[in-house]
């Protein structure tokens, strides 16, 4: 097979958001973890894939694109964000294919090396896939990479690392924040860019997926950590797996994130913060929408969320409360009407399996949870120590850079 053929649709429909960057190359990559199913879905060669060739490709070595954003990011307005890290390869199949951690874009911070660890791209890897497996809306993963260079982060040197993902569209919150400081004509064409004739039908559209994203983040214990505006998309996808965790009680106090030393983005704090979040998209669609009428859609954002809260929670959200475990009070009473998962990426074992990976070379353990919580509904997709709780511990995530 020859190299893919992508489509370049975000840079062509807005060529003003986009700065291109030339091609990386890492003559020691070498491919740590395939998504094969994924690959080919996506028309693409798990066979080539895994040659010197494919590995250089999913590497960033034919170039591409960052792409600009602004994000509220812990309440700050930061006017220009941008791919500091990540490189869109293109689209395929409608889809499109993004690199994290390749190294430095137009858009760095000063003092950015651009490169990922191991370690949180293999976290982002097993929790995404874990969220599609259990039917959250979420961007995918297509496959992790080691540089073969190492970095330096808060455990010392470890091994670089790249995550390929796979999103339906990588427009956030914060690229509609871009556009409305750059032009009125920019905005409209974000708008249009993310499949909507009408601001209003994006805003209200956007509202109710990103809400019913939270309200089944919340079902299942799930934290995001890192809720800036920046990292909300405009398809209900979650997006940026950096800092997340998953509380085994449903305490709204619960924050594992480094970074959030407020506790901003804790476990209960997340409906306040995506209803936030959409107030801020409605005041950057204002030059393409009427005050009145983005108030009106802003205005029912509590109905909104008490639907999917309903539907999500609802009668079950005393009996979350009480209970000692998350998943084990799903998988006793369902989620929806659906059998509830028998295994997710508990915190402790997650942390051991990522640093026997990243510290030791050791990807037993990590295949070994992967396989199980991307089959999660099947008791004999792993042991049975995975299924029980952990209790209750101090456990701090990082996001790798």
């Amino acid at each position: 097979m020859a190299q893919p053929n992508l489509n370049h649709t975000f840079a062509a429909a807005l060529p003003d958001m986009v700065r291109e960057v030339p091609g990386t190359h890492f003559p020691a990559a070498e491919l740590v973890v395939l998504n094969e199913p994924l690959a080919r879905d996506l028309g693409l060669d798990p066979a080539w894939l895994r040659s010197a060739d494919g590995v250089q490709w999913l590497t960033g070595a034919a170039g591409g694109h960052a792409t600009a954003y602004a994000g509220h990011q812990f309440g700050q307005c930061v006017p220009v964000l941008g791919d500091g890290r990540a490189l869109l390869l293109g689209d395929i199949g409608g889809r499109e294919l993004q690199l994290k951690g390749s190294g430095r874009t137009p858009f760095s911070r000063p003092g950015s090396d651009g490169f990922g660890a191991l370690g949180p791209m293999l976290r982002e890897y097993l929790v995404s896939e874990f969220m599609h497996a259990v039917g959250v809306p979420t961007t995918r993963s297509l496959a992790v990479l080691t540089t073969g260079d190492q970095v330096i982060r808060q455990q010392g040197q470890v091994p670089g690392g790249i995550v390929v993902r796979v999103s339906q569209s990588h427009l956030r919150v914060g690229s509609v924040q871009y556009a409305a400081t750059q032009s009125e004509a920019l905005v409209a064409d974000v708008v249009a860019a993310a499949g909507f004739e009408d601001a209003g039908l994006l805003l209200a559209d956007v509202m109710s997926r990103q809400m019913e994203l939270v309200a089944r983040w919340m079902r299942i214990g799930f934290v995001h950590g890192v809720m800036n505006t920046d990292n909300t998309t405009l398809s209900g996808e979650t997006i940026d797996y950096g800092p997340c965790a998953f509380t085994e009680r449903f305490v709204g106090n619960a924050v594992f994130s480094s970074i959030d030393r407020q506790g901003r983005y804790a476990f209960g704090n997340q409906p306040t913060i995506i209803a936030w979040n959409l107030a801020r998209l409605a005041e950057a669609l204002l030059p393409v929408i009427p005050m009145a009428r983005a108030q009106t859609i802003v205005g029912n954002a509590q109905n909104v969320w008490d639907e999917h809260w309903a539907q999500w929670v609802g009668e079950h959200a005393d009996g979350l409360a009480a209970a000692e475990d998350i998943t084990t009070y799903n998988r006793e009473h369902g989620i929806n009407g659906e059998p509830g998962p028998i295994f997710i990426p508990r915190n402790g074992m997650l942390e051991t399996a990522i640093a026997q990976a990243e510290q030791h070379g050791n990807l037993a353990p990590y295949r070994e949870l992967l396989a199980a919580v991307t089959d999660p509904y099947n008791p004999e997709a792993g042991p049975e120590w995975m299924k029980a709780p952990e209790g209750a511990f101090d456990y701090t995530t990082f996001c790798g850079t």
